[in-house]
């Protein structure tokens, strides 16, 4: 790990300052947007605004890289970060906050390719593993840190937008200036939705249902918050036990699933969202309670989405793995651009609970299609590895990552049942 460091440091560092950045703008808006009188349900159009751009982005900058190259678009973005981030504070305006939004998500998008490819082609395969690791690990204590920053100035004013503005500009410093040579960019191959649904029922549907989570439970908490009347310290430790969380479930859920059927870790951790939802509304816990409830859904939110990755992959040869990434990320793009509108609906008709309604509503559709899926088929081979994947995560990312947990595990046959 000491060797991993020592080489990939800058990036990992800038990663860092990056998720900092990102993190408290998607905090900050939402008790910003309260502060307003912006309504939940235009809050919503623009968390939703966010997943657009993202979705966007992760379709058109592989071209625009190779195009013009790694560094003039990771520039020309980072650029584009820093500025909107200032000009959030201008006119706190929903329309022109979703705009700034949608432009947010696809440059971050662009950050989160370019990074992951430079990352992939830095590392050796007996580094790769470990590199990946320390990525997904830096980009939850980057936003983990991003929360212990809100305090420190008033939502109200300037100084919380300038933070991350400077922040951003200051992680592309150690990426643009370390020696090590751009890597060439190799474009990804497309899947037909018909295809992936026939290679794995559950990972299509599961990846939609587990995005409208991601984004009720990132897009959307600070915006609950400030409804359900929280401080801007609890909202911030509300949402850093989402992440803190999702971190330290992630690996020993992952090592469970390489001993048997993923499809029983996933329904294991969707009735028990389903549970913890259902009681944080019949309960209404105090702010100790919600803060337990946050990590106990960020502990399953996270798991799921990487053992959804594993379990579509287990059906693969590497060959195919970046192209399903691709459509299953796609997918899950989908169902989090409608995450915040519903919320804000349910919000709307039920109050503060609505939030909590909407997050074990999925998931209990997700534990009752897991279960029906797991009466179609017997339980495939755990061939390709549980491997801790960010939400944020790029097919360039999660292709090397699947591919560095899969090293000692046997072949794939391609004659194996789906799923």
């Amino acid at each position: 790990m000491l060797t991993v460091l020592r080489t990939t440091w800058p990036l990992l560092l800038g990663v860092l300052l990056l998720m900092v950045g990102n993190g408290m703008q998607g905090t900050l808006l939402g008790i910003r947007g309260s502060l307003e009188g912006i309504s939940p349900g235009q809050m919503s159009y623009v968390m939703a605004a966010y997943y657009a751009g993202f979705l966007l982005g992760s379709r058109t900058v592989p071209g625009m890289i190779q195009k013009v190259g790694h560094v003039r678009v990771f520039a020309a973005l980072g650029s584009l970060i820093s500025s909107v981030l200032i000009l959030y504070a201008v006119a706190p305006n929903w329309v022109f906050w979703s705009a700034l939004r949608l432009i947010i998500g696809f440059s971050f998008s662009g950050v989160y390719i370019t990074a992951e490819s430079w990352l992939n082609a830095g590392s050796t395969n007996e580094t790769r593993g470990q590199a990946l690791s320390a990525y997904m690990i830096v980009q939850m204590l980057g936003i983990v840190a991003a929360q212990m920053l809100m305090t420190a100035a008033d939502p109200g004013g300037y100084l919380l937008f300038v933070i991350p503005s400077v922040l951003v500009s200051f992680a592309f410093l150690p990426i643009l200036l370390s020696p090590q040579p751009a890597p060439q960019f190799a474009s990804i191959d497309r899947m037909s939705f018909k295809r992936l649904f026939q290679l794995s029922p559950l990972g299509c549907v599961g990846m939609f249902l587990i995005g409208g989570v991601f984004s009720a439970i990132f897009g959307m908490a600070s915006v609950w918050g400030s409804i359900a009347g929280l401080s801007v310290k609890e909202i911030s430790a509300f949402v850093g036990a989402i992440y803190l969380g999702g971190l330290v479930l992630q690996y020993p859920i992952g090592w469970l699933s390489d001993h048997g059927d993923r499809r029983v870790m996933v329904l294991g951790l969707a009735i028990f969202g389903t549970a913890v939802s259902a009681l944080t509304i019949i309960f209404s816990p105090g702010i100790a309670g919600l803060l337990l409830a946050a990590a106990a859904i960020g502990g399953v939110a996270n798991p799921v989405y990487s053992l959804l990755l594993a379990h579509t992959n287990d059906f693969l040869d590497q060959k195919d793995m970046a192209a399903t990434s691709a459509g299953l990320l796609f997918i899950n793009g989908i169902g989090s651009m409608a995450g915040p509108i519903i919320t804000a609906w349910l919000i709307a008709l039920s109050g503060p609970n609505g939030f909590w309604l909407y997050i074990g509503i999925l998931l209990a559709a997700l534990a009752t299609y897991t279960c029906w899926r797991m009466t179609r088929r017997a339980s495939p081979d755990v061939d390709q590895g549980f491997a801790v994947i960010s939400p944020a995560a790029t097919p360039l990312a999660i292709e090397a990552a699947l591919e560095s947990a899969s090293a000692d595990q046997s072949t794939p046959n391609p004659d194996k049942a789906l799923d």
